[in-house]
């Protein structure tokens, strides 16, 4: 990809892109920035560190928000929208790094939550 040139991406891909989708996006793009030698899993980390802490700073001062957010501007919620994402393809270029199937570990994780925090049984009343 040369400079300016933007990336585009078909509406349903959006909807329905998985993890290996975004992984090879994001070796591509630094590939093409020969930015490899920068991507050290200590590295990927404390960037995604401080991503995390500009999502914070966007609910720093709001106090609790509710469900959906409904009070809020369509321009801070697509501005939320961008540091999830920031911190996503962060947590994504780590695991891959690392040579962790984020997708597995993450499915496997479920099973063993599910097993130590059981849902609780319902009442017959």
């Amino acid at each position: 990809m040369g400079e300016g040139e933007e990336i585009h991406v078909a509406e349903d891909e959006r909807v329905n892109i998985s993890l290996k989708d975004l992984s090879k996006k994001l070796e591509e793009f630094a590939k093409a920035r020969d930015w490899e030698k920068y991507h050290s899993p200590r590295n990927l980390l404390l960037a995604m560190v401080g991503e995390v802490g500009e999502l914070s700073e966007i609910f720093q001062w709001r106090g609790e928000v509710d469900k959906g957010l409904p009070n809020w501007e369509e321009s801070d919620k697509e501005h939320l929208g961008e540091e999830l994402s920031d911190v996503l393809l962060y947590l994504i270029r780590l695991a891959d790094i690392c040579g962790i199937d984020l997708g597995d570990a993450a499915s496997k994780k479920i099973v063993k939550n599910a097993i130590k925090y059981p849902p609780k049984p319902k009442l017959p009343f």
